[in-house]
C-alpha cells in the first residue's frame, strides 16, 4: 500500500504560488533524444551527436549535423510539445553546418583526408525527397554557413583548421583559411559564380594562416567573420571585398577560480588575454556581438558587443560567469583553461525585444540577455541545456528557441546528446529551482549528495556536497521556503582549522550537540575511507570512525550514501551490495554511539532493468519510520527506478556482523519519475537528497556531479507533508 502525501505536489508545484501577470519567459517544453532519428535495426549505441541547428522558413521543421554518424538529422516540430522524428541523411563526410533556403537544405561537408591536404563541398539537400541533389566543391574545409536574409548567397567559414597536436598546436599551419561567397539561384547553388575571400595579411597574429570560425550575415548583405585563433574580427562588404577588420582584444578578469582543484575559489584573476572568439551574429547593421570561447592561447569566459568600427561597447567581464556559479552550473575542471567558455550565440526578437542567447559550453546553459539597450544588455535568465550545448537558433514567430547540445556521454555512464526546445512564455522561470543568488557574498555549490532538516525552523534544511569538491567539503544551509529555493550560507568542513581532505561526503544528519554527522562514501582506489564523521556547529571535525574489520574486509567503492540519527544509533545506508552481500541485498549498517558496537540488516533492493544496477542514496528518520531513497543509474529514456520506500523503525533490529542479517520489508511511498519529467528534460540519474523538515514538509535534491560529463541540473522540490 502507498503511503499517503498530504498534498502530493509535481516538482513545479512551487510556481503555482506565483503572481498570475509574470513577467514572460523561455520555459523548456520538449526534450529529443538525437538517437530517436537512427532507423530501425541501427546500433543505437553508436557515438551520435546535434551540433549545429537550424529551423525551416516556416518554423515546422528542425535540421542539426551530426558529425560522429556523419548525418544531418531532421525533427518535425509541427507540434513543438511533441517532436517527431523524422530520420537522418547520410552526407558522406563530415557534416559542419545546415541550413534551409526555401525547402532546401544546404550542408556545409568537410571531406579532408588530412590538416595538410584540407578538401569540403556545399551539398543542397531535398528534405522530402531525403537526397543531395547538388554539390560544389569548397576548395578547402568549411566549418560555419550562413545564409543571407533575403536567400540570396551563402557565406562560408572555409576554416582549414590546425592540427592540435602538430607541434605546440599552435599557428601558422598552412593552407590558409578564406571565406566562400556562394549564390544560390532558383534554389540551387551556383557553383561557377563561388566568390573566394582572401583572408590573409590581415590580422596581427599570423596574418598569413587566418583560420575563419563562424560567419553571419546582415540584410545589407555584408559579412562578419570571426578569425578565432587569429583573434581577429573582418567584415566583408555586400560586393565581396574587405570592408573593415579589426582585434577582438584582450580582457583581464577578477574573481574568477583559475585552478583545477576540486574546490570552489572565485578569488582569483586572470592577466589580459585575447577573447579569440567562436560564433558572431549581427545584432543590428551597425553592431556585432561574439561568444568568447577561447581556443589555444585565448578566452575569456564571457561575450561582448563591438560596433563595427572596432568600438568596444560592452564586454560581459566575470559577471555572467558568476551568474552561472550562483545557479550550481560552474565547471570548476574547467578552471585552469576557460572556465564556462561560451561557443554559441544566437539572436532573435521577442515581443518586440531583441534577445542575444550565448550557449556555454562547458556549464550546460543558455544565457538569455535582453539586449533592447546594446550598450548595457541585462541577463534575463539561464536556461538548463542538455551538455555542452553548441548550437542555438531562435524562432520569434513561433515564440520557440532549440539547442543543439553535442556531447554523447553514454559510453561514461551519462546522458547522450539532445535537441531541447523551449517556448516564451508570459509565465515564470521553471528553472532555477535552487541558487545561492541573493547570498550576502559569491557561493559556488554543486553536486549535492546529502540533506537533512533542521529539527526546529520549517523549511531550513542542510546539504552535503561530494568528492567533485573534495578539498573543499561544505555543508550548505537551505531557505526552501523561497521559490526558488536559497542556498544562505556555506560552511566548510575544517580539521584542525584547515579544509578536511578526503572527504567523500554523501549524508548528513544532526548531531546532538548543534553539530553534524556526516557519512564519506570513500573511495579505497582514491585513498578515501569509508567513515563517519562528527563536526560542531562551526563545520570543524571532532570524532572520526572508522569501520570495523568486519566491514571493512568486504568493502567496494560504493559505501555510505545516507546516516540518520534514532535516538543513540546511527543508521548508513550502503548504496550497493558489497563482497559478503547477497544478490540483490544491500547493508543498513548501525552503529551504536554509546556502546561503539556494530551491526546491520539486509534491505532487499528491486530488480534492476538490463544493464542496469540498483542501491541506495539516502536514508532518513521520521517518526516511526526510516525513510529510504531507491535508484538505478539509468539517465533519461532508459530510467526505470527512482523511488522513495520506508521501513518501519520497528524493523529495524540490527544483527551483529560476520553472521546472518535479519531482511526487512519495505513500502513504496513514492515515484520520483514523474517530478523529475516536470521541467520536461531528460531524467536524472542521482536523487541523492532527501529531507524531512520540522513541519513535516519532504524535500527531494538532485546530484549535478559538478557538471562533469552531465548537464549540471539541480533539480530541488517537494513531494508534500509525509502523513
Amino acid at each position: 500500500m502507498t503511503a499517503r502525501l498530504s498534498c502530493l505536489c509535481s516538482a513545479l508545484a512551487l510556481l503555482a504560488a506565483s503572481p498570475a501577470l509574470a513577467e514572460s519567459h523561455f520555459n523548456r517544453i520538449a526534450t529529443f533524444p538525437v538517437t530517436r532519428n537512427m532507423a530501425e535495426g541501427e546500433d543505437l549505441s553508436r557515438e551520435s551527436s546535434a551540433e549545429i541547428i537550424s529551423a525551416s522558413e516556416d518554423g515546422m521543421m528542425l535540421v542539426y549535423t551530426d558529425s560522429p554518424l556523419g548525418v544531418i538529422g531532421l525533427i518535425d516540430i509541427t507540434d513543438p510539445k511533441a517532436p517527431g522524428a523524422l530520420g537522418s541523411i547520410d552526407m558522406e563526410g563530415e557534416p559542419t553546418t545546415a541550413v534551409f533556403v526555401g525547402t532546401t537544405i544546404f550542408v556545409g561537408v568537410n571531406t579532408s583526408d588530412s590538416f595538410a591536404n584540407p578538401s569540403g563541398r556545399l551539398v543542397a539537400v531535398d528534405p522530402a525527397a531525403m537526397a543531395i541533389t547538388a554539390a560544389c566543391e569548397l576548395g578547402g574545409q568549411p566549418d560555419a554557413v550562413s545564409r543571407a536574409p533575403d536567400g540570396s548567397f551563402l557565406a562560408i567559414a572555409i576554416e582549414n583548421e590546425r592540427d592540435e597536436g602538430l607541434g605546440d598546436g599552435g599557428l601558422p599551419q598552412m593552407p590558409a583559411g578564406h571565406v566562400v561567397k556562394l549564390p544560390i539561384v532558383d534554389g540551387a547553388p551556383d557553383c561557377d559564380a563561388m566568390q573566394v575571400i582572401d583572408l590573409t595579411g590581415l590580422a596581427d597574429i599570423f596574418p598569413e594562416d587566418p583560420e575563419p570560425e563562424f560567419v553571419d550575415v546582415n540584410a545589407a548583405g555584408e559579412i562578419v567573420v570571426t578569425l578565432q585563433e587569429n583573434n581577429h574580427i573582418v567584415i566583408i562588404g555586400a560586393d565581396g571585398t574587405i570592408q573593415s577588420h579589426f582585434s577582438a582584444g584582450e580582457v583581464a578578469l577578477e574573481g574568477i577560480d583559475t585552478r583545477r582543484d576540486g574546490a570552489l575559489d572565485f578569488s582569483g584573476s586572470k592577466a589580459a588575454a585575447p577573447r579569440e572568439p567562436d560564433a558572431v551574429k549581427w545584432l543590428d547593421d551597425q553592431h556585432i556581438a561574439i561568444a568568447n570561447e577561447g581556443d589555444w592561447q585565448g578566452g575569456t569566459r564571457g561575450w561582448s558587443i563591438f560596433h563595427r568600427d572596432g568600438t568596444l561597447v560592452w564586454d560581459s567581464g566575470a559577471s555572467l560567469e558568476h551568474a552561472v556559479i550562483e545557479l550550481g552550473h560552474y565547471p570548476e575542471h574547467r578552471s585552469h583553461s576557460k572556465g564556462i567558455e561560451p561557443e554559441g550565440l544566437e539572436i532573435g526578437t521577442f515581443d518586440g525585444r531583441p534577445m542575444a542567447f550565448v550557449a556555454l559550453e562547458r556549464a550546460s546553459l543558455i544565457a538569455v540577455y535582453d539586449v533592447s539597450d546594446i550598450a548595457a544588455p541585462r541577463l534575463h535568465q539561464l536556461l538548463p541545456s542538455g551538455i555542452s550545448p553548441e548550437g542555438a537558433v531562435a524562432i520569434p514567430a513561433r515564440g520557440l528557441l532549440a539547442t543543439a547540445n553535442e556531447l554523447d556521454a553514454r559510453a561514461d555512464g551519462g546522458a547522450g546528446s539532445h535537441v531541447m526546445i523551449y517556448e516564451w512564455q508570459q509565465a515564470p522561470a521553471a528553472y532555477p529551482m535552487i541558487t545561492s543568488a541573493g547570498a550576502d557574498s559569491l557561493i559556488g555549490w554543486g553536486a549535492l549528495s546529502g540533506m537533512v532538516a533542521d529539527a526546529t525552523i520549517p523549511g531550513r534544511l542542510y546539504a552535503v556536497s561530494d568528492s567533485v569538491f573534495g578539498m573543499q567539503p561544505a555543508i550548505f544551509t537551505i531557505d526552501a521556503t523561497q521559490n526558488p529555493a536559497r542556498i544562505t550560507d556555506k560552511m566548510v568542513v575544517t580539521r584542525s582549522g584547515q579544509p578536511a581532505q578526503k572527504l567523500d561526503l554523501e549524508g548528513i544528519a544532526l548531531a546532538p550537540d548543534g553539530g553534524f554527522w556526516l557519512a564519506s562514501e570513500g573511495r579505497s582506489d582514491r585513498l578515501i575511507p569509508h567513515a563517519i564523521y562528527r563536526t560542531d556547529a562551526k563545520g570543524e571535525i571532532r570524532e572520526e570512525i572508522a569501520l570495523p574489520a568486519e566491514l571493512a574486509a568486504h568493502e567496494t567503492r560504493f559505501g555510505f550514501e545516507g546516516i540518520a540519527v534514532q535516538d543513540q544509533t546511527l543508521w548508513l545506508a550502503v548504496q550497493r551490495e558489497w563482497r559478503d552481500d547477497p544478490a540483490g541485498m544491500v547493508k543498513l549498517v548501525a552503529y551504536d554511539t554509546a556502546d561503539k558496537s556494530w551491526g546491520a540488516v539486509h534491505y532487499p533492493l528491486d530488480s534492476p532493468a538490463e544493464g542496469a544496477w540498483m542501491g541506495l542514496s539516502e536514508i532518513t528518520i521520521h517518526g516511526d519510520w526510516a525513510y529510504i531513497v531507491e535508484r538505478d543509474n539509468l539517465i533519461g529514456e532508459a530510467a526505470k527506478t527512482k523511488r522513495l520506500y520506508r521501513v518501519a523503525l520497528s524493523a529495524l533490529d540490527p544483527a551483529p556482523l560476520g553472521g546472518p542479517l535479519p531482511v526487512v520489508d519495505k513500502e513504496e511511498v513514492h515515484d520520483f519519475i514523474p517530478d523529475l519529467m516536470a521541467l520536461n528534460g531528460y531524467v536524472q540519474d542521482k536523487v541523492e537528497g532527501f529531507a524531512i523538515d520540522a513541519a513535516g514538509e519532504a524535500w527531494v535534491v538532485t546530484d549535478n556531479d559538478g557538471v562533469q560529463d552531465a548537464s549540471g541540473e539541480t533539480l530541488f522540490w517537494t513531494i508534500g507533508r509525509i502523513d
